[in-house]
């Protein structure tokens, strides 16, 4: 298993944060891996249980995962995506401090068969991954909400 763990501020309010987190199909823009994140059904509200297919990229092969949308409260969100190969999850925690989002990313892969012998071997590109979502989440926040909240990690 690898588990990554970043904290960022978004500077932009922690409901309107949450909401648009929630929507899993925006790591589009904010998750350097995924290349295409859809939902499994359209045109709800988002709530529990909501699934997305997501298409990522790693070491330059293509995977595909199912994400489930396992937890959804005001300060927190759990994503669980699976497929053969892997268990992804991506658990976010949030709290307000001076009208800004602080937000705890933490990420975990486990790996299952005999993809769970390189685990120790990947944990450098999985904290590269954790670096691009710090750089790239402030930015798409900003862009969603159409100002520069001068947002930073």
């Amino acid at each position: 298993m690898v588990e990554v763990e970043r904290t960022l501020t978004l500077h932009h309010p922690l409901p309107d944060v949450v909401a648009y987190l929630a929507d899993f199909s925006h790591a589009e823009e904010w998750d350097p891996g995924t290349v295409s994140c859809r939902p499994a059904k359209a045109g709800a509200p988002v709530a529990e249980g909501d699934e997305w297919v997501n298409v990522s990229t790693f070491r330059g092969r293509r995977t595909e995962l199912r994400y489930r949308l396992a937890r959804l409260e005001e300060r927190r969100l759990t994503f669980v995506g699976r497929n053969r190969t892997a268990t992804s999850t991506d658990d976010l925690a949030f709290r307000e401090e001076n009208g800004a989002t602080v937000l705890t990313y933490r990420a975990r892969i486990e790996f299952h068969g005999l993809a769970k012998l390189a685990s120790p071997f990947l944990r450098a590109e999985f904290e590269h991954l954790g670096d691009g979502v710090v750089s790239r989440m402030p930015r798409a926040v900003d862009r969603h909400f159409g100002a520069d909240g001068g947002s930073t990690g």
